[in-house]
């Protein structure tokens, strides 16, 4: 889902209906899992939420500037 979104916004530069507080706190909720991965040296982890935290951080900045 968060693609397609992606492309929604950037490619159309609409982001009516987008709620940057919801991708901000999915965003926030990817920090622990980091931490666990970190911790715990699950490198799996750490690249699939580091990825997650960029999109959700590029679905955020879009919702903001759109």
């Amino acid at each position: 889902m968060t693609i397609p979104q992606i492309a929604l916004i950037y490619i159309g530069q609409d982001a009516t209906g987008v709620s940057p507080v919801s991708w901000l706190m999915w965003g926030l909720l990817d920090i622990p899992w980091i931490m666990y991965g970190v911790v715990h040296r699950e490198r799996p982890i750490v690249m699939t939420y580091t990825l997650w935290l960029v999109c959700n951080g590029v679905v955020f900045v879009g919702a903001i500037l759109y």
